[in-house]
């Protein structure tokens, strides 16, 4: 079992985060928190330095609390074209994502970070899996923006839920596209009872 006969704490509010966790047999403490995440893309600094530094931030920031846990923060991102979709703003936003993503292929990015705090021991990484979106039309979009499911999702989706309606092909790890990808969260254990 991972991470046996440890206090594991997520810092995240997410639902699909926690319910995968639940899956594999970790029920963690929940501690959501607040950062300011920086999804600037540069030369030196691509998808996955993103999410992973968004992870590592939210981490650090329940980390904080707790003299002896695996603190998990994690961080999700869509993009296409070198251009970040993060959580719409409202439906246009939803509505634009959408149709950008349709008929396309676009990368989804997830970083995970854990930190004990007994040993003050970080490790980190990120996972990418390639999302293939059939040309949606303007009624299913409508429909799916109707559900009230897109608004909390990076890329205006979710393909654990309705979302999976817009999905026409993955390839790579369906957890990353969820949000936690436990092949990672898995070497990421073993690295971190290593280091």
């Amino acid at each position: 079992m991972m991470f046996a006969d440890r206090h594991i704490v997520l810092a995240s509010a997410s639902p699909r985060r926690l319910e995968i966790l639940r899956q594999i047999g970790i029920e963690p403490e929940l501690h959501p928190v607040e950062v300011e995440e920086d999804n600037t893309l540069t030369t030196q600094r691509d998808e996955e330095a993103v999410v992973s530094a968004n992870a590592a931030l939210k981490a650090q920031a329940a980390a904080a609390a707790y003299d002896d846990a695996i603190v998990i923060g994690a961080d999700t991102i869509v993009s296409l074209d070198g251009v970040i979709f993060g959580k719409p703003v409202d439906r246009a936003d939803a509505k634009r994502m959408l149709e950008t993503l349709s008929g396309n292929t676009h990368k989804v990015y997830t970083g995970i970070c854990l930190i004990d705090t007994k040993t003050h021991k970080t490790v980190g990484g990120a996972s990418v899996c390639e999302v293939t979106f059939p040309k949606l039309k303007e009624r299913e979009i409508e429909e799916y923006l109707d559900s009230g499911e897109p608004f909390d999702k990076a890329g205006a989706y979710g393909i654990q839920g309705r979302g999976a309606l817009l999905v026409d092909r993955i390839e790579g790890d369906y957890y990353t596209v969820v949000g936690l990808s436990v092949p990672l969260l898995r070497r990421l254990e073993i690295i971190l009872a290593m280091v």
